[in-house]
């Protein structure tokens, strides 16, 4: 990413000193520590003052863990279930059952792909109509089985394709919103990367909805803003800031309940921190919500999205 040049440098400098103490049998293991030193500190000082337009750079930074690597990272026994029952299985919405420090969990999430290969197999992150129902399909068996459920939010956005339209996207997004308002479970869930408008909320109607430090959450990009607000596609960045986007702006306004700290310098460059930083809110959270009646548990979810977009002057 280019505001991190200063970074890559000390980086590469440091990748060229262990080599070269490597190939002449030296000890360099002090200067690599201070350059190591001065990398942190950079690191901190610059990934405490991002703009919102960074900040979106970072959630679509292509080391950035994904679904998969979480469900790897947190939990154990993980069998992943497959199909919505009514055409087909979406293989951008992945979902199973698990566990977490020995708790039965129900989890989903959007899942995008590295090679090529796997982008187009996962189709960039972007759920079809099946992978919104296999979701559906997923939370009510939660549901039956009085499973918490934990979803993982990252997407550009629902697949806006023709076939998408013909199977029904608007309705199968539509269906997920009223019927996990009302699923009798815990619902936590986490915004990991990009979360990008409907086919974000399709997953995200929680008791609890949190987001990592550096992932976004809106309800368009910010190249699809500066093209049909601003009919210029160089005000990117001026759309970015002005979306208020960014995990901090979102807690202000009340939009979400908290951030998930991620490792120094991105999830990127510490996945296996992100993570326990990220189960540790998780198991916090369920354990709240258990507590609460289940009529109770369901009433507040539904006031708390219905109270969205209220302003009192």
């Amino acid at each position: 990413m280019q505001f991190e040049f200063q970074i890559e440098e000390l980086e590469h400098k440091i990748e060229e000193l262990k080599k070269f103490a490597e190939e002449k049998e030296v000890d360099l293991s002090d200067e690599i520590d201070k350059l190591k030193d001065q990398r942190d500190i950079a690191l901190k000082v610059l990934y405490d003052d991002l703009t919102d337009y960074q900040r979106v750079m970072v959630s679509r930074h292509p080391e950035r863990p994904y679904t998969l690597d979480y469900i790897n990272f947190i939990t154990t026994d993980f069998v992943e279930l497959h199909g919505d029952r009514l055409f087909r299985d979406d293989p951008a919405v992945v979902g199973g059952l698990c566990k977490i420090d020995g708790k039965n969990f129900m989890v989903i999430g959007h899942q995008k792909g590295r090679t090529m290969q796997e982008k187009v197999f996962r189709n960039f992150g972007m759920a079809n109509p099946e992978g919104y129902r296999k979701a559906l399909r997923l939370y009510e068996m939660a549901e039956r089985f009085k499973l918490p459920i934990l979803t993982f939010i990252d997407t550009p956005g629902a697949y806006p394709g023709l076939e998408a339209e013909k199977h029904g996207q608007g309705e199968a997004i539509a269906r997920n919103l009223m019927e996990m308002s009302g699923i009798k479970t815990p619902i936590v869930s986490i915004v990991i990367g990009e979360g990008g408008s409907g086919g974000a909320l399709g997953l995200g109607v929680a008791d609890k909805v949190f987001m990592l430090e550096n992932s976004v959450y809106s309800v368009i990009s910010p190249e699809g803003c500066a093209a049909i607000l601003y009919k210029d596609p160089n005000r990117v960045e001026e759309a970015a800031n002005n979306l208020k986007l960014s995990s901090h702006s979102l807690l202000k306004i009340g939009l979400i309940d908290g951030i998930i700290d991620e490792a120094l310098g991105g999830a990127h460059r510490g996945p296996e921190d992100t993570a326990f930083n990220l189960k540790k809110v998780v198991l916090e959270a369920v354990e709240e919500l258990e507590k609460l009646p289940v009529d109770e548990l369901v009433e507040k979810r539904y006031e708390k999205f219905r109270q969205m977009g209220v302003f009192n002057r």
